[in-house]
């Protein structure tokens, strides 16, 4: 939204309407040495005086209503504009079901407008009614996926609601859509923590569901990161799932070099290290090896993240040696 009512011929300055006579606008005050001042249009300029205007007076009336509309319009993201507004809906007992049809109309011209969003949330929690809320973001989403104030407020209303019984076929159908898209698979990860729960049987549903789409993308950043917070909630840790471990060294095997992959594999190699598993294949020096492709080929622009933990490691091996040569003597 803009100023582009400025070309509409209909339109009628505030300060030429007979019914605000009475009111005295009020300019914005830039102080005495204003460094830039913000060239805005006349329009905007007149209605906001009259805002002001109203503001001061805490004007309760339905032509004070009005004047926000052409004022959110104008600039929608002001939250001023939006808190009068409410204070104006409370007090004149406006139909709250209209102002839902407005609040759409803003949010479809306005989808990542915070304030908007805002104002929306506060009239579903005055009317406690939820019913269009996964319509609504769903919409918003189908745009944009990737909005985070439409995830932000679909993710308060289920929370706050219980509406969560058809979000996982919802949240399918977007990473089947885009198996990248990174907010889908933060929404699978609030649905399960949230609804679902980690029971064993769900961490293990979980995993079999987040191989089979690495599997598809291999080089999917989104998709290893879920693996990794599902296995938070398996007690045997990232490298006591035969599954996993089973699936990771077959794609190494048939020479996938995702750098997620072996950062993956890194990160087994620490915890086994940590927890004293000498015996196993994660150890040390697969992890250097695996640091050094990294900063070498398969990830150069994080080429010190990786040199920093080979050299750990290497203190690491150093130690595991020392510790080997003294039960040998």
């Amino acid at each position: 939204m803009s100023d582009s009512g400025d070309s509409d011929i209909s339109w009628v300055f505030y300060k030429d309407r007979p019914d605000w006579s009475d009111i005295t606008p009020v300019p914005e005050d830039d102080g005495p040495t204003p460094v830039v001042v913000i060239a805005h249009s006349e329009k905007f300029e007149d209605v906001y005086d009259y805002f002001r205007a109203v503001l001061q007076k805490n004007e309760i009336s339905e032509r004070a209503l009005h004047l926000t509309k052409d004022a959110v319009e104008l600039n929608p993201a002001n939250y001023t504009v939006w808190q009068y507004r409410r204070d104006l809906l409370k007090e004149l007992n406006t139909n709250l079901r209209s102002e839902l049809d407005y609040v759409e109309s803003v949010i479809k011209q306005s989808p990542k407008n915070y304030q908007v969003w805002h104002h929306r949330r506060v009239l579903v929690e005055w009317l406690q009614d939820s019913s269009l809320e996964l319509e609504l973001t769903g919409d918003a989403l189908i745009q944009d996926p990737k909005n985070y104030h439409a995830w932000q407020h679909r993710q308060w209303a289920m929370k706050t609601f219980g509406l969560f019984d058809n979000e996982m076929d919802f949240v399918d159908n977007l990473i089947s859509d885009d198996v990248r898209n990174n907010s889908a698979w933060n929404q699978r990860y609030f649905v399960m923590n949230n609804h679902h729960g980690w029971s064993d049987l769900n961490v293990q549903r979980e995993i079999c569901y987040t191989l089979d789409k690495i599997k598809f993308v291999k080089n999917n950043e989104s998709a290893w990161n879920y693996l990794r917070g599902v296995l938070l909630h398996d007690k045997r840790g990232l490298g006591g799932n035969a599954v996993v471990l089973s699936f990771c060294e077959e794609l190494f095997k048939n020479r996938c070099r995702s750098p997620y992959l072996l950062a993956f594999i890194i990160d087994i190699c620490d915890e086994a290290i940590k927890k004293g598993e000498t015996n196993s294949i994660y150890c040390a020096d697969r992890a250097i090896e695996l640091c050094q492709a990294l900063s070498s080929k398969y990830d150069k622009i994080r080429s010190k993240y990786w040199n920093y933990l080979s050299e750990n490691f290497k203190k690491t091996q150093h130690i595991e040696n020392g510790a080997a040569n003294n039960i040998h003597e």
